[in-house]
Protein backbone atom coordinates (compact mmCIF):
# COMPACT_ATOMS: atom_id res chain seq x y z
CA UNK A 1 0.00 0.00 0.00
CA UNK A 2 1.20 3.30 -0.77
CA UNK A 3 1.00 6.84 1.06
CA UNK A 4 3.16 9.69 -0.53
CA UNK A 5 2.80 10.39 -4.47
CA UNK A 6 6.25 12.23 -5.69
CA UNK A 7 5.40 14.93 -7.98
CA UNK A 8 8.69 16.41 -8.67
CA UNK A 9 9.94 17.77 -5.62
CA UNK A 10 6.51 18.17 -4.19
CA UNK A 11 5.44 14.82 -2.30
CA UNK A 12 2.20 14.55 -1.07
CA UNK A 13 0.85 11.95 1.91
CA UNK A 14 -3.06 10.86 0.86
CA UNK A 15 -3.56 10.25 4.31
CA UNK A 16 -2.83 14.44 4.29
CA UNK A 17 -4.77 15.02 1.20
CA UNK A 18 -8.04 12.63 2.28
CA UNK A 19 -7.71 14.62 5.52
CA UNK A 20 -8.27 17.94 4.08
CA UNK A 21 -10.88 15.94 1.43
CA UNK A 22 -12.34 15.13 4.87
CA UNK A 23 -12.47 19.13 6.30
CA UNK A 24 -13.57 20.08 3.03
CA UNK A 25 -16.12 18.01 1.94
CA UNK A 26 -17.71 18.55 5.79
CA UNK A 27 -18.02 22.17 5.15
CA UNK A 28 -19.21 22.27 1.95
CA UNK A 29 -22.28 19.69 3.36
CA UNK A 30 -23.01 21.77 6.15
CA UNK A 31 -23.12 24.95 4.39
CA UNK A 32 -25.49 23.40 1.51
CA UNK A 33 -27.78 22.37 4.20
CA UNK A 34 -27.43 25.65 6.54
CA UNK A 35 -28.92 27.52 3.53
CA UNK A 36 -32.28 25.01 2.98
CA UNK A 37 -32.80 25.63 6.83
CA UNK A 38 -31.86 28.97 6.82
CA UNK A 39 -29.27 28.98 9.50
CA UNK A 40 -26.73 31.45 9.42
CA UNK A 41 -23.64 30.34 7.48
CA UNK A 42 -21.39 33.22 9.04
CA UNK A 43 -21.86 31.50 12.21
CA UNK A 44 -21.35 27.98 10.45
CA UNK A 45 -17.83 29.01 9.27
CA UNK A 46 -16.60 30.31 12.87
CA UNK A 47 -18.03 26.57 14.47
CA UNK A 48 -15.76 25.39 11.52
CA UNK A 49 -12.51 26.97 12.42
CA UNK A 50 -13.67 26.40 15.93
CA UNK A 51 -14.03 22.66 15.26
CA UNK A 52 -10.58 22.54 13.42
CA UNK A 53 -8.46 23.95 16.06
CA UNK A 54 -11.06 22.52 19.16
CA UNK A 55 -10.66 19.37 16.97
CA UNK A 56 -7.05 19.29 16.33
CA UNK A 57 -5.54 20.32 20.08
CA UNK A 58 -8.72 17.59 21.55
CA UNK A 59 -7.32 15.20 19.59
CA UNK A 60 -3.42 15.75 20.16
CA UNK A 61 -4.02 15.80 24.60
CA UNK A 62 -6.33 12.76 24.36
CA UNK A 63 -3.33 10.90 22.36
CA UNK A 64 -0.99 12.55 24.64
CA UNK A 65 -2.93 11.10 27.53
CA UNK A 66 -3.06 7.49 26.26
CA UNK A 67 0.62 7.32 25.90
CA UNK A 68 1.84 8.66 29.03
CA UNK A 69 3.83 5.68 29.65
CA UNK A 70 5.43 5.78 26.06
CA UNK A 71 5.94 9.74 27.14
CA UNK A 72 7.60 8.82 30.25
CA UNK A 73 10.24 7.12 28.29
CA UNK A 74 10.45 9.09 25.24
CA UNK A 75 9.67 12.96 26.12
CA UNK A 76 10.07 13.54 22.10
CA UNK A 77 6.78 12.06 21.65
CA UNK A 78 5.42 15.91 23.05
CA UNK A 79 6.91 17.11 20.00
CA UNK A 80 5.63 14.80 17.10
CA UNK A 81 3.05 16.77 15.41
CA UNK A 82 2.89 14.51 12.65
CA UNK A 83 1.88 11.25 14.32
CA UNK A 84 -0.66 10.77 17.14
CA UNK A 85 -3.98 11.94 16.75
CA UNK A 86 -7.35 10.21 18.70
CA UNK A 87 -10.78 10.57 16.83
CA UNK A 88 -12.54 10.77 19.99
CA UNK A 89 -10.66 13.85 21.41
CA UNK A 90 -11.28 15.62 18.18
CA UNK A 91 -14.82 15.02 18.50
CA UNK A 92 -15.10 16.24 21.69
CA UNK A 93 -12.62 19.23 21.34
CA UNK A 94 -14.40 20.17 18.57
CA UNK A 95 -17.75 20.36 19.64
CA UNK A 96 -16.61 21.85 23.38
CA UNK A 97 -14.42 24.94 20.80
CA UNK A 98 -18.24 25.20 19.05
CA UNK A 99 -20.35 25.47 22.09
CA UNK A 100 -18.19 28.25 23.41
CA UNK A 101 -18.29 30.14 19.84
CA UNK A 102 -21.84 29.32 20.16
CA UNK A 103 -22.64 30.92 23.33
CA UNK A 104 -20.57 33.91 22.83
CA UNK A 105 -22.64 34.57 19.16
CA UNK A 106 -25.66 33.55 21.25
CA UNK A 107 -26.60 31.12 18.33
CA UNK A 108 -28.57 28.04 19.02
CA UNK A 109 -25.73 24.87 19.69
CA UNK A 110 -28.30 22.55 19.32
CA UNK A 111 -29.62 23.48 15.81
CA UNK A 112 -25.93 23.86 14.44
CA UNK A 113 -24.99 20.56 16.23
CA UNK A 114 -27.91 18.87 14.67
CA UNK A 115 -26.62 20.60 10.83
CA UNK A 116 -22.50 19.51 11.09
CA UNK A 117 -22.83 16.03 12.64
CA UNK A 118 -23.78 14.07 9.71
CA UNK A 119 -21.33 16.09 7.59
CA UNK A 120 -18.67 15.14 10.73
CA UNK A 121 -19.67 11.65 10.14
CA UNK A 122 -18.61 11.90 6.22
CA UNK A 123 -15.64 13.71 6.86
CA UNK A 124 -14.80 11.29 8.73
CA UNK A 125 -15.07 8.19 6.37
CA UNK A 126 -12.30 10.17 4.04
CA UNK A 127 -10.05 10.34 7.25
CA UNK A 128 -10.53 6.48 7.62
CA UNK A 129 -9.72 5.82 4.22
CA UNK A 130 -6.43 7.73 4.32
CA UNK A 131 -5.61 5.92 7.60
CA UNK A 132 -6.50 2.60 5.15
CA UNK A 133 -3.27 4.06 3.03
CA UNK A 134 -0.92 5.36 6.03
CA UNK A 135 -1.03 1.89 7.62
CA UNK A 136 -2.44 3.37 10.93
CA UNK A 137 -5.57 1.73 13.00
CA UNK A 138 -4.95 -1.20 11.60
CA UNK A 139 -6.77 -4.64 12.59
CA UNK A 140 -5.67 -7.46 14.08
CA UNK A 141 -4.31 -10.67 11.42
CA UNK A 142 -6.78 -12.83 10.15
CA UNK A 143 -6.69 -15.98 7.65
CA UNK A 144 -9.81 -14.27 6.07
CA UNK A 145 -10.10 -13.92 1.98
CA UNK A 146 -11.26 -10.02 3.18
CA UNK A 147 -7.13 -9.03 4.32
CA UNK A 148 -5.20 -6.45 3.38
CA UNK A 149 -1.10 -6.92 3.60
CA UNK A 150 1.31 -3.98 3.94
CA UNK A 151 4.70 -3.86 2.98
CA UNK A 152 6.15 -0.14 3.44
CA UNK A 153 3.99 0.91 6.30
CA UNK A 154 5.36 3.20 9.08
CA UNK A 155 2.66 1.69 11.40
CA UNK A 156 1.12 -1.50 10.52
CA UNK A 157 3.18 -5.27 10.64
CA UNK A 158 3.80 -5.63 6.84
CA UNK A 159 3.73 -9.12 5.22
CA UNK A 160 0.81 -10.07 7.41
CA UNK A 161 -2.94 -10.43 6.96
CA UNK A 162 -5.07 -7.95 8.69
CA UNK A 163 -8.21 -7.12 9.16
CA UNK A 164 -9.06 -3.93 7.02
CA UNK A 165 -10.74 -2.43 10.01
CA UNK A 166 -9.89 1.27 8.35
CA UNK A 167 -12.15 0.31 5.46
CA UNK A 168 -14.70 -1.26 7.89
CA UNK A 169 -14.77 2.12 9.56
CA UNK A 170 -15.14 4.50 6.60
CA UNK A 171 -17.89 2.00 5.46
CA UNK A 172 -19.71 2.93 8.74
CA UNK A 173 -19.06 6.47 8.91
CA UNK A 174 -20.40 6.85 5.31
CA UNK A 175 -23.62 4.93 6.23
CA UNK A 176 -23.89 7.25 9.46
CA UNK A 177 -24.17 10.52 7.52
CA UNK A 178 -25.95 9.21 4.88
CA UNK A 179 -28.92 7.69 7.25
CA UNK A 180 -28.72 11.32 9.50
CA UNK A 181 -29.17 13.70 6.06
CA UNK A 182 -31.98 11.15 5.10
CA UNK A 183 -33.21 11.33 8.71
CA UNK A 184 -33.19 14.95 8.88
CA UNK A 185 -35.36 15.39 5.79
CA UNK A 186 -38.06 13.97 8.25
CA UNK A 187 -38.00 16.98 10.67
CA UNK A 188 -37.14 15.12 14.35
CA UNK A 189 -37.04 17.08 16.89
CA UNK A 190 -33.93 19.18 17.83
CA UNK A 191 -31.47 17.76 18.99
CA UNK A 192 -32.27 14.08 17.49
CA UNK A 193 -29.98 14.15 14.84
CA UNK A 194 -26.81 14.95 16.68
CA UNK A 195 -28.03 12.00 19.47
CA UNK A 196 -28.22 9.41 16.83
CA UNK A 197 -24.53 10.63 15.48
CA UNK A 198 -23.24 9.98 19.17
CA UNK A 199 -25.53 6.98 19.33
CA UNK A 200 -24.44 5.26 15.97
CA UNK A 201 -20.91 6.29 16.64
CA UNK A 202 -20.21 4.86 19.44
CA UNK A 203 -21.38 1.92 18.78
CA UNK A 204 -19.98 1.35 15.64
CA UNK A 205 -16.75 2.31 17.29
CA UNK A 206 -16.89 0.19 20.15
CA UNK A 207 -17.32 -2.73 17.61
CA UNK A 208 -14.62 -1.55 15.47
CA UNK A 209 -12.21 -1.36 18.38
CA UNK A 210 -12.71 -5.52 18.80
CA UNK A 211 -10.70 -5.80 15.77
CA UNK A 212 -8.34 -3.51 15.95
CA UNK A 213 -4.55 -4.35 17.21
CA UNK A 214 -2.72 -0.75 17.37
CA UNK A 215 -2.25 0.36 20.86
CA UNK A 216 -4.80 2.90 21.58
CA UNK A 217 -4.56 2.73 25.84
CA UNK A 218 -6.55 1.19 28.46
CA UNK A 219 -9.22 1.26 30.94
CA UNK A 220 -9.31 -1.94 32.53
CA UNK A 221 -10.15 -4.65 29.60
CA UNK A 222 -11.61 -2.06 27.53
CA UNK A 223 -9.76 0.50 25.04
CA UNK A 224 -10.03 4.12 26.06
CA UNK A 225 -12.54 4.62 23.16
CA UNK A 226 -14.14 1.65 24.08
CA UNK A 227 -15.10 3.37 27.61
CA UNK A 228 -15.45 7.08 25.81
CA UNK A 229 -18.32 5.15 23.67
CA UNK A 230 -19.86 3.86 26.47
CA UNK A 231 -20.24 7.45 27.68
CA UNK A 232 -20.87 8.88 24.31
CA UNK A 233 -24.05 5.98 23.55
CA UNK A 234 -25.14 6.76 27.39
CA UNK A 235 -25.35 10.68 26.58
CA UNK A 236 -26.91 9.95 22.92
CA UNK A 237 -29.85 7.93 24.50
CA UNK A 238 -30.30 10.64 27.18
CA UNK A 239 -30.09 12.98 24.63
CA UNK A 240 -32.57 11.52 22.35
CA UNK A 241 -35.08 11.37 24.96
CA UNK A 242 -34.51 14.90 25.74
CA UNK A 243 -35.01 16.09 22.84
CA UNK A 244 -38.34 13.96 22.31
CA UNK A 245 -39.70 15.27 25.99
CA UNK A 246 -38.83 18.86 24.99
CA UNK A 247 -40.67 19.11 21.36
CA UNK A 248 -43.79 17.58 23.55
CA UNK A 249 -43.85 20.03 25.86
CA UNK A 250 -43.09 22.37 23.16
CA UNK A 251 -46.61 21.48 21.36
CA UNK A 252 -48.59 21.59 24.43
CA UNK A 253 -47.33 24.90 25.56
CA UNK A 254 -48.06 25.89 21.67
CA UNK A 255 -51.80 23.85 21.77
CA UNK A 256 -52.36 25.70 25.48
CA UNK A 257 -51.85 29.31 24.03
CA UNK A 258 -54.18 28.65 21.20
CA UNK A 259 -56.96 27.92 23.37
Amino acid sequence: MVNTIQLGPLTLHIYGIMTALGYLSAFIISEFRARRKGLDTDVLYGIFWCAVLGGSLGSKLLYYTVSIPDILKNPSILWDFQNGWVVYGGIIGGVLASFIYCRFKKADFISYLDLVLPAVAFAQGCGRIGCFFAGCCYGRETDSALSIQYWQSEYAPNGVRLIPTQIYSSIGDFAIAFFLMAYAKRKPAKGKVAAGYCILYSIGRFGIEMLRNDYRGAIGFLSTSQMISILILLLGIAMFVWAGKAAGQGSAEAENGQE
